[in-house]
Order: C-alpha cells, then sequence, then structure tokens
C-alpha cells in the first residue's frame, strides 16, 4: 500500500534492503536501467545503468544536479559542507584541501592509524576469549569505536580531551540513529537528536581548528590533518599579506568540512573492514596469500612500524583491499537532486525536485569479468580490470565530487587487513544468511560480523 505524501517511505526504513534489491530488480527490466517511486513528497530515480550515473557525478551544478549525500542531508549535515557546494568556490576549497593528503600527511597519518588499530585488536582478541561459553564476539561496533578513534585523532589528534571525545562519540552515534529514521523534526525526534548532534560536533571541530591555528603559527610541525590544512591557510595569509588574493574561510565553515571528512571516513570504514574479514574467512586461498606476502616486508615481531613505503609493496594486499571495496561497496547509493529539469537520455527527462540514486552498488556487477566473484587478482598489474572498466569502479565517485581522501581510505583497509591477519587468527561464526545485507547506513553483513579471535604472533608488536 502506498500511503498520500509519504509514499514508500515506511516500507524503506522499515527494510531498506528489500526496498533497494527491489529498485535495482525494477531497472534492470528497463531499457534505461531506471526504476521509480515515490516518498515523502519526493519523486525517486534509481540509476542501475554505470553510463547513466556518471551523466549525473559530470553534472553537478546549480542547473542540473545537487549532491545531497542523504535524501535529508541538507537538514541533518547543515550548510558548511562540501557536498553542497559548485564551480570555483568548490575547485578552490578542494584545492585547499589537498595538502591534507599528500604522501607525508599520509605518512603521519600512517603512523597514527596502526598504533590505534593495534590497540584495538589486542582489545578483541582479549574480548573474545574472555566471552563466556566460547560465544562468538560481533565486529561491527568494535569496528565503528576503532574507526571513530581512528577519524579523531588522525583528523584533530591533540586537540579533543578525554572527556570530549566521549561526547563527540555520543554525538556522532545519534547522528547515526537519525540517518536510518523517518524525517520527523520535532523535539525528543530521533531526526532532531541527529540535528542537534551534528552542531555540537561542528561546533567542536571548529574549537580544534582554532587551537590548530595557534600552535601552527607558533611554528610547531603537524600531527594530525588539521594541523595541515593550517599550515596551508597560514601560508595562504602570508601570500596574501604580500599582495597576492586568497579566499577566506572560517573556523565553523572548516569544522563543517571536517564533519564531512567524518562522515565520508567513518560508515563506509565500518562496512569494509567487516566485509574483508567476512570474505578473507570465505577465501583461505587470498588469506594465505595476503599472509605471504606481508610476512616477506614485516612482521609483528620486529617491534617496527609498517612505513609508506612498505604498504606500497603489499601490491596483492591492496588488490585484496580493492575487490573488497568493489564487490561490497559500503556507500551503495549516492542520492542527488535534480535543481531544475535534466534531459538524462533522448527519450527521458528528470523532473526539478527529483532525488536521483545512483547505484554505485549495481555498477560494481557490471563489465567486471565474473562480477559475482571474489577475485582480486583483477586489480593487479597484469589484468588491470580497474583501468579497463574505470567506469564501473564508482566507489569514490566520479567527476568533480570524487573522493578527495580515497588514498587515505584505502591505506586503512590495507593497514587493517595486514594487522588483523598478521597478529590474529579468527574462524567466522557461520549461520544461515549471516552474510545477507543490511543498511545501517552503509551495507554491513546481517550478523555483524560474528567471529571467534585468537593470537597468530609470538608477541604483539610495540610499534616503537
Amino acid at each position: 500500500m502506498v500511503l498520500p505524501f509519504i509514499g514508500n517511505a515506511v516500507s524503506l526504513v522499515r527494510n531498506p534492503t528489500r526496498f533497494w534489491e527491489s529498485q535495482s530488480a525494477l531497472a534492470k527490466t528497463s531499457n534505461l536501467g531506471i526504476s521509480a517511486n515515490y516518498i515523502f513528497g519526493k519523486f525517486i530515480v534509481f540509476l542501475r545503468s554505470s553510463d547513466l550515473s556518471h551523466k549525473v557525478f559530470a553534472n553537478v551544478r546549480p542547473d542540473a544536479f545537487h549532491l545531497v549525500g542523504h535524501p535529508f542531508g541538507k537538514k541533518l549535515f547543515g550548510e558548511h559542507n562540501i557536498i553542497y557546494m559548485f564551480g570555483q568556490d568548490h575547485k578552490d576549497l578542494r584545492r585547499r584541501i589537498s595538502p591534507n593528503f599528500t604522501p607525508k600527511a599520509l605518512s603521519t597519518y600512517i603512523s597514527i592509524q596502526q598504533h590505534i588499530i593495534l590497540k584495538h585488536l589486542i582489545r578483541w582478541q582479549r574480548l573474545s576469549s574472555e566471552s563466556s561459553n566460547d560465544e562468538p564476539i560481533s565486529l561491527r561496533f568494535l569496528c565503528r569505536d576503532m574507526n571513530l578513534e581512528t577519524s579523531q585523532t588522525v583528523f584533530v589528534g591533540p586537540y579533543l580531551s578525554s572527556e570530549s571525545r566521549e561526547r563527540f562519540k555520543s554525538d556522532y552515534n545519534s547522528f547515526n540513529v537519525g540517518l536510518m529514521k523517518l524525517p520527523l523534526d520535532f523535539p525528543g525526534s530521533a531526526f532532531r537528536e541527529a540535528k542537534m548532534g551534528v552542531k555540537r560536533l561542528v561546533q567542536m571541530l571548529s574549537v580544534c581548528a582554532e587551537e590548530s591555528w595557534k600552535k601552527m603559527k607558533d611554528g610547531h610541525d603537524p600531527s594530525c590533518l588539521i594541523d595541515f590544512w593550517m599550515q596551508d591557510i597560514l601560508r595562504e595569509a602570508e601570500a596574501e599579506a604580500a599582495g597576492v588574493t586568497a579566499p577566506h574561510i572560517s573556523s565553523t565553515e572548516i569544522g563543517g568540512h571536517l564533519f564531512d571528512f567524518l562522515f565520508a571516513a567513518q560508515d563506509a570504514s565500518t562496512s569494509s573492514l567487516q566485509w574483508a574479514v567476512a570474505l578473507l574467512d570465505s577465501h583461505p586461498a587470498v588469506l594465505a596469500e595476503v599472509r605471504r606476502e606481508v610476512a616477506e616486508i614485516w612482521s609483528p615481531e620486529s617491534n617496527t612500524p609498517i612505513t609508506a613505503e612498505q604498504l606500497r609493496e603489499m601490491k596483492y594486499t591492496e588488490a585484496v583491499a580493492r575487490e573488497v571495496l568493489r564487490i561490497r561497496a559500503p556507500a551503495t547509493l549516492v542520492p542527488h537532486i535534480a535543481g531544475e529539469d535534466f534531459p538524462l537520455t533522448e527519450t527521458y527527462t528528470i523532473p526539478k525536485g527529483t532525488i536521483v540514486f545512483p547505484s554505485v552498488y549495481d555498477s560494481s556487477f557490471q563489465g567486471f569479468v565474473e562480477p559475482d566473484k571474489f577475485d582480486p587478482e583483477r586489480f593487479l598489474e597484469e589484468r588491470r580490470e580497474d583501468r579497463v572498466h574505470k567506469k564501473n569502479f564508482l566507489v569514490f565517485g566520479a567527476g568533480p565530487h570524487q573522493c578527495v581522501g580515497q588514498r587515505y581510505a584505502v591505506n586503512h583497509l590495507v593497514l587493517f587487513i595486514v594487522m588483523f591477519t598478521s597478529l590474529l587468527d579468527f574462524k567466522r561464526h557461520r549461520t544461515k544468511d549471516c552474510d545477507d545485507i543490511i543498511y545501517v547506513p552503509t551495507i554491513c553483513p546481517k550478523d555483524s560480523c560474528k567471529v571467534f579471535l585468537s593470537q597468530r604472533c609470538t608477541s604483539y608488536p610495540t610499534l616503537l
């Protein structure tokens, strides 16, 4: 039954997996590769075709498509967010962000990432060994907490106190809950709590930016992402003093953009870490090859951190990470709103106000050789399927809004795979439908990836 105004919103909220699977199935029967529906007064169009998805990604501008990140994203994320920017302002901001992801900056982050991963893996193993009645542990929330600490430390490092980190965690969890609820904006509703949580998070991050500015102005070396950003802004200020015009940006705007980084990194990574464990468990030959490659380059018993150079040498392990991202694209859909009527094809025009959902997930199963098969070798130099079928590998988007932090995201997944498989032995607690997909809001295994863990290495590294 479709209710007036509400449309199919109830079925979307109750079972998003079934809702989007039905949209995909309908699109498959269409000559155009699209399907349509109606939720909360909004006409929606689902795009299965990679070519049509690229057309949307390439036309993000005021008179075409507006990236929204979530059907009701602007209400949640606020105005100061990179995903709502267009044209020169957007180009200028991306240029200013780029120093945050240079090889030097990424090397700094790699050191932070592996220390936090190590701490959490040791804790997970102890939780598993202390589990009563030999019960498995669920990785979903453990991955989420590890990723949140990683994001906090990489992005704003020393500028968050222990108390602030706990408030941060609480507010981000409220935001996550609100993402999956109906957009009923009244006091006490999950949606309102999510909005207020985002507001507090942006304020917290803007204060971190101000503290970083002072520290970088005093000549300290950068230790986190916001420091690299503030260094670049200081250079712009010096250039402006010399007569070179530079765009201005407030600490509140920076806080909003930092929240955008957090949202992009946090939930997608939590999804990918779980699928990496699930897929490696079900593909023992791939797991064995990962362990063989890693052992030739790095050992936990060396008590040394993994360097950026060593990470680059792990070609097969990176191929595994990319195949995880392909076969289980964490953010399956990238919603846009049509700002004006837009001729999507020669025979179909998207009406103004329509929410358009390019399906990254569906694209991942087009073009590639045996796309349903988990086959990391497709990403190795010999086959180069990521280049041959580049238009179908959309996990980081395409066009002007393609993910600026994709190297950071891949590094994090590779580091996790390296350390998880080297430090721990693991066995999945397999049950019926455990690998079915659920939306939370990124996709995760239905059982939250339940595993048994034990120590594999002789001793845990200290990474001195």
